[in-house]
């Protein structure tokens, strides 16, 4: 048995939970904050079978888009995030995720 961490952003994670969901998965959404973008993502923790993690992962991959986004540069650190901030564009992947055996499980 694996969990897999995926981390998906904001816009995405309705979507991907309830593909998930439709294909029998249970999920469990956490809210987060990145470190890098400092903006909100959602945390899916999602329990399965070793010979289920492709499906999983062919799910993550139609709905979690890639994207641009802007954030401020480190120019504008120390004044502040203001609409008028310097700011450039970085590309946003569609999802992070990471596989995690599972010793034991169990629902009480």
């Amino acid at each position: 048995m694996k969990i897999i961490v995926a981390i998906v952003n904001n816009d995405d994670s309705a979507i991907v939970s309830s593909a998930l969901t439709q294909d029998g998965f249970f999920v469990t959404k956490l809210s987060t904050t990145g470190g890098f973008l400092m903006v909100g993502n959602t945390t899916l923790l999602i329990g399965t079978d070793d010979n289920k993690i492709d499906r999983v992962k062919e799910i993550l991959h139609k709905y979690s888009s890639t994207h641009k986004q802007h954030v401020p540069s480190s120019a504008s650190f120390g004044r502040g995030l203001h609409k008028d901030g310097v700011s450039e564009e970085v590309t946003v992947n569609g999802a992070t995720f990471f596989v995690l055996n599972v010793e034991e499980f169990g629902k009480l």
